[in-house]
């Protein structure tokens, strides 16, 4: 790549506007081919951005996190102090792969979980060689998660959301490639052995790409959109949603480029709030486990339905129908907790159903088929939230515990149905 190419491309107004644009209260720091420009540094004119460029600049990378002055970082040491400074971050979930086949399938999974808990409002773009980038702005968090500030949880909850969704799409993840190719032609693309891609004999598909986690840092960087990535040089261009199975990597030559997309730049208030409940909740979720083998033996889903009686009093008060908010995270505890005490989906489906004429405000039909349906595709049984998950029970009015309540509502109904040893033993 010449200078004059980068100059050219550059110099194009919609380029720089849409570089600029997403500039603002961010870290932006250049990079020149083979190094990186000094820490911290501003783009704030589009005379900046051709200034950098022609003292050799080939790329601009942009903060996650978002601060009310970014050169005041030179003097941050502690996560105290930038916690003051920053304003908030943006979630920037990272498809890092070797092979652009196997990216576009994951990350038509990423964005049908985020789809799944009612985020629309996303953006996509390629990354400039084989990946891709999908964020949610912060526009969209809620306000603060388990009484905590959302602006504070940088870089854990970024963690916790991209471990939550790694999980979430991984079967799935694994079934589409082998149906897209079989593994045989995996090893040929990977060039990997079998034993290297494989885990308990079947196939991980996190062998041969991430949704990328442990990069996630305090003042970690993303190529911002419309920049060159200097292993390619193609251009990090966003894309629509309904582009991206037929995405080509010669749309992202520079000459073919068309700067009308942007990155970041949609969003809709609370939106990402299910997301981050859910997630956070599945990321405590180790606690009900350990309560659950604290019984004696591992918690194994009954063979039949756990009749209604043995049910703990908050799912008996869901169940009457919600008067107020909380239908949506009521129907995730509903799903979840049926399927972990035995019941079919074609029973689950009939009780959500009745459930739903019982609440003030009934759910769209086809919005509780859609979720059931992805819990359908899961494999696996996951617990309900935990008892002490403060978005849920207790946040939507059904937390009244009888002396049997403690951990999880299935730790509940293993008691409930298991009399206590001393008991027995008289």
């Amino acid at each position: 790549m010449h200078l004059s190419d980068t100059i050219r491309f550059y110099s194009d107004k919609n380029v720089q506007e849409q570089i600029i644009s997403l500039s603002k209260h961010r870290e932006v720091v250049a990079r020149y081919t083979d190094k990186v420009g000094s820490r911290p540094d501003i783009l704030i004119y589009d005379t900046d951005i051709m200034e950098f460029v022609k003292r050799g600049a080939t790329s601009f990378h942009a903060s996650m996190e978002r601060w009310t002055n970014p050169m005041f970082l030179e003097n941050m040491r502690t996560k105290k102090e930038m916690d003051t400074l920053r304003e908030g971050w943006d979630l920037i979930l990272d498809i890092d792969c070797p092979h652009l086949k196997y990216s576009k399938i994951c990350a038509e999974l990423v964005l049908e979980a985020l789809e799944f808990h009612n985020i629309n409002n996303y953006s996509l773009k390629f990354s400039g060689n084989s990946g891709f980038h999908i964020g949610v702005p912060f526009e969209s968090f809620p306000r603060e998660i388990n009484k905590v500030e959302i602006k504070t949880l940088f870089p854990e909850a970024p963690r916790v959301i991209a471990e939550y969704l790694k999980q979430m799409i991984g079967d799935q993840l694994s079934e589409r490639m082998l149906e897209y190719e079989t593994i045989k032609q995996i090893l040929d693309t990977t060039k990997k052995s079998y034993k290297d891609v494989a885990k308990d004999g079947k196939f991980d598909p996190y062998t041969v790409m991430n949704i990328d986690t442990v990069a996630i840092s305090p003042r970690h960087l993303f190529r911002m959109p419309y920049t060159f990535n200097e292993k390619s040089w193609l251009v990090s261009v966003p894309l629509r949603r309904k582009d991206l199975e037929n995405f080509e990597l010669q749309q992202a030559e520079y000459r073919n480029v068309v700067p009308a997309l942007g990155f970041l730049d949609k969003s809709e208030p609370n939106e990402a709030k299910e997301l981050f409940v859910q997630a956070f909740d599945w990321h405590n979720k180790e606690i009900a486990l350990k309560e659950t083998s604290s019984l004696g033996e591992k918690y194994e889903i009954p063979t039949e339905a756990v009749p209604k009686q043995f049910f703990p009093p908050c799912v008996q008060e869901i169940l009457k129908g919600i008067q107020g908010d909380g239908r949506k995270r009521s129907l995730f505890v509903l799903i979840n907790f049926l399927k972990s005490v035995g019941w079919g989906y074609d029973s689950i489906q009939k009780e959500i159903m009745a459930w739903n004429l019982r609440n003030k405000e009934p759910l769209r039909e086809n919005y509780i088929n859609s979720q059931i349906n992805w819990h359908k595709r899961i494999k696996g049984s996951y617990l309900p939230p935990n008892c002490n998950s403060k978005n849920f029970y207790a946040d939507i009015g059904v937390c009244h515990p009888d002396a049997l309540c403690r951990t999880n509502p299935v730790v509940y109904v293993s008691k409930r149905m298991r009399p206590d040893k001393r008991r027995r033993t008289k």
